[in-house]
């Protein structure tokens, strides 16, 4: 059976990278005592997939990993058990059973990511805070034909345009939301979109100045040429 777990990651584990959250999982499946099934061949191994490596320092609220078991578990059950050997810093949010028609795995589906982007104190220049300049020039760059940045990539750099990779964006009271292209396609940082905003409102951010939480992954239902129909990842599928 293939189940879909999501997560949160908050507090110290925020710089906890990626390939550690894999060995941390695998530790965990053996603690909780769920009946993970392994590969075949000389050197099994879990067979686990997690959706979308989250940067360091980044905390979450929606993260992905897709494991495969052998009994069936109750998803109140298996969700009780995990919380009871996790550290503090992570917590499962819920373990659903994947119908065999939405099998494909979490990674392979990403195709959008929303956001929550604060400001460190003292990051944005006095007249481009909350409240005081801030909400007008980012409408404005959001209004404008194209956003221009250059992407640098494994292969050197190219010039992007992100303008139709940014599917929402909003000022909130003291935060910036963005819904964002994601997965293998076209996968869009929201550390690019806000520095080609500070590039347009003439400032320059200094390091470490976002605060980056990641709040849900979606899949896009609709077919070649129709509009987007996004549908997050844990929607997918189905308690029991």
């Amino acid at each position: 059976m293939k189940i879909r777990i999501k997560f949160r990651k908050y507090g110290i584990m925020k710089f906890i990278g990626h390939l550690d959250i894999m060995r941390y999982f695998q530790k965990a499946m053996r603690r909780a005592d769920i009946d993970i099934c392994y590969s075949a061949g000389f050197s099994p191994h879990m067979i686990m997939s997690f959706a979308s490596p989250l940067g360091v320092g980044l905390t979450s609220d929606g993260e992905y990993l897709d494991i495969e078991i052998g009994n069936e578990l109750s998803s109140e059950s298996a969700v009780k058990r995990l919380n009871g050997v996790m550290a503090e810093g992570v917590e499962v949010l819920s373990f659903r059973k994947i119908p065999e028609e939405k099998s494909a795995n979490a990674m392979s589906l990403v195709a959008a990511a929303d956001y929550e982007v604060r400001f460190r104190e003292n990051s944005l220049p006095a007249d481009c805070v909350f409240g005081n300049g801030l909400e007008e020039k980012w409408a404005a760059f959001c209004a404008q034909e194209q956003i221009l940045v250059t992407k640098k990539t494994k292969k050197g750099e190219r010039e992007l345009d992100l303008k139709p990779l940014i599917y929402e964006s909003r000022c909130q009271e003291d935060s910036v939301f963005l819904q964002l292209s994601a997965g293998s396609a076209e996968n869009v940082k929201p550390e690019l979109v806000l520095e080609a905003f500070a590039a347009y409102a003439g400032f320059t951010l200094p390091e470490f100045a976002l605060q980056l939480h990641r709040k849900e992954l979606y899949a896009n239902l609709a077919a070649e040429g129709e509009p987007r129909k996004l549908i997050s990842l844990e929607d997918l599928g189905e308690e029991f």
